[in-house]
C-alpha cells in the first residue's frame, strides 16, 4: 500500500483550473471545483493511487437564497484505504442549476442525485433516471428551496383528529 498523498496539493497540480478554492475548517477539507468538470474531478479522487476516495458517503444541497450563486452541492467522500474524508463542493446559479451526473463514477449517486433534484430542483445531466424519489410525481415545486411557499393543510393524526376535522371547511347546503 502506498503512503497517502495530500489531496489538496495533488488536485491543484493535476486538475489545475478545475480547483477554484480550498477551504480548511476544523480539520475538514473542502475543495471547491468547477461544476462542469465534476465528473473528471470525482474520477480523479476515486482512481488516483494514494487518494482512493472510493466511497461516496452522501450528496447534500444547500439553498443560499437570495444570494448568488444560489445553490451549493457537496459530495462527501471517504477513503476506506486511508480512512480520510474529503468534501467536494460546487456552486450553481439560480437561473440554471444543472451539472453532470456522477453516477458513472459512483452508481450509488443515483438516489442521492434524485433526492437533490426532487427537493431542490437541481438537474443532473446524463442521469439514468432523473425523476422524483420522495414526493409524488405530480407534485409541483421543490419543497426544500427557501422560496417554497409555506402554506399547507395540517396533517391529521389520532391525537388532533377531532380538532382538525372541526376546522375543515365543508360544503353547506
Amino acid at each position: 500500500m502506498q503512503a497517502p498523498l495530500d489531496p489538496v496539493d495533488l488536485a491543484k497540480l493535476s486538475l489545475k483550473d478545475a480547483v477554484l478554492d480550498v477551504i480548511e475548517f476544523r480539520g475538514e477539507t473542502t475543495i471547491v471545483v468547477d461544476p462542469k468538470r465534476i465528473v473528471e474531478v470525482c474520477q480523479f479522487f476515486r482512481d488516483t493511487e494514494g487518494l482512493e476516495y472510493i466511497f461516496l458517503s452522501d450528496i447534500t444541497a444547500v439553498d443560499y437564497f437570495p444570494k448568488e450563486p444560489r445553490f451549493a452541492l457537496c459530495y462527501h467522500l471517504y477513503s476506506m484505504v486511508y480512512t480520510r474524508r474529503l468534501r467536494i463542493k460546487v456552486y450553481l446559479p439560480a437561473d440554471d442549476p444543472r451539472l453532470p451526473s456522477v453516477t458513472s463514477v459512483w452508481p450509488s449517486a443515483d438516489w442521492e442525485e434524485r433526492e437533490a433534484y426532487d427537493m431542490m430542483g437541481i438537474i443532473f445531466e446524463g442521469h439514468p433516471s432523473l425523476r422524483r424519489i420522495l414526493m409524488p410525481p405530480e407534485w409541483e415545486g421543490h419543497p426544500q428551496r427557501k422560496d417554497y411557499p409555506l402554506g399547507y393543510e395540517q396533517v391529521q393524526f389520532s391525537f388532533n383528529f377531532d380538532e382538525i376535522d372541526r376546522l375543515k371547511p365543508y360544503a353547506k347546503e
